[in-house]
């Protein structure tokens, strides 16, 4: 699979602050959150469901990475989303690995997988 997605009965406030602390463990920080429905709303469309995006970045990783090949700077920062669906809180993301094994590197894998399991770990403990 492509994503890495975890169901919860936490509401999204809890998850999303439970989340940040998490990922600035594993010093991660959160670049910038928006909630898709709101910004929806904004340009006058309806659209009801609270659907969070997280762009986060550990910017000692994120230069390692970039040092490597600048076209991985297609996949920065990555994201995290969280939303509600069929009464559960769910939290993913596009894993790493799925992503940069487009760019066909083997240079960049071990370091992709070393990157998705520490997102991994974060949104395994917002459960």
């Amino acid at each position: 699979m492509f994503h890495y997605t975890v169901v919860t009965e936490k509401s999204i406030s809890q998850i999303l602050n439970d989340l940040e602390e998490n990922l600035s463990k594993e010093k991660f920080g959160v670049l910038w959150s928006f909630n898709i429905k709101d910004k929806l709303n904004e340009k006058g469309l309806t659209y009801n469901q609270d659907y969070y995006v997280l762009e986060v970045c550990n910017p000692f990783e994120a230069k390692e990475v970039l040092s490597i090949t600048s076209q991985v700077g297609y996949f920065l920062p990555c994201k995290i989303v969280v939303y509600e669906e069929d009464g559960t809180t769910k939290v993913g993301m596009v894993k790493p690995t799925a992503l940069i094994s487009i760019l066909g590197d083997t240079n960049l894998d071990s370091k992709a997988a070393e990157i998705e399991q520490r997102l991994i770990t974060c949104i395994d403990k917002t459960k």
